[in-house]
């Protein structure tokens, strides 16, 4: 009866495939403010808190990460720059970081992608502020000696579907709507 026991837990794992936790990440994004003279930018970081990706024999199927929220960072600016910006992203007038400490990334699907570098399209649910929309970008996909990694093109997002709006309105017309996004993450 074990052996039967046991043979049924390994063939639901070649099912449903094996988890792989994220050992290493590198989260990038960008916003951009447009004004009648110029256009600016601000970037930064964002780490992953947790995440896991699911392979079925030597294919990804799935995985989900969790971004904490309160670690976002502009690196773009310095010194009291860099804190009053810090400020600003964290509080009520983008992030809401004190109610929302964390977004998600859900992987729906996986789909191999014509482009010689970027091999894979990835699609999931992307969840922040508590509003969850789907999001696709083109991914560098590989898995060797156990170790998967996931090296997205820049993509974007539009902040607005997620309610992450300049509370100040007539400030928010002069950010743009899409928010780049740089992601690169390794499970084993």
């Amino acid at each position: 009866m074990k052996k039967i026991f046991l043979l049924a837990v390994l063939a639901s794992g070649l099912a449903f495939g094996q988890s792989k936790k994220v050992v290493a990440s590198d989260v990038h994004w960008w916003g951009y403010k447009v004004s009648k003279s110029e256009a600016t930018s601000h970037d930064g970081t964002v780490k992953v808190k947790s995440g896991d990706m699911v392979m079925k024999g030597n294919e990804l199927v799935g995985g989900s990460f969790v971004l904490d929220m309160t670690s976002i960072n502009a690196t773009d600016v310095s010194g009291e720059g860099q804190t009053k910006l810090n400020g600003h992203l964290k509080n009520g007038d983008f992030f809401e970081v004190e109610k929302y400490p964390t977004a998600a990334f859900k992987i729906t699907s996986v789909k191999k992608n014509d482009d010689k570098i970027y091999n894979y399209m990835v699609t999931g649910n992307l969840t922040v502020k508590g509003k969850t929309n789907p999001v696709s970008f083109p991914a560098k996909i590989q898995y060797s000696k156990g170790v998967v990694s996931l090296v997205s093109n820049k993509f974007s997002f539009d902040r607005q579907k997620f309610d992450v709006v300049y509370k100040a309105p007539m400030q928010d017309v002069f950010i743009k709507d899409d928010i780049d996004m740089l992601v690169k993450v390794t499970a084993k």
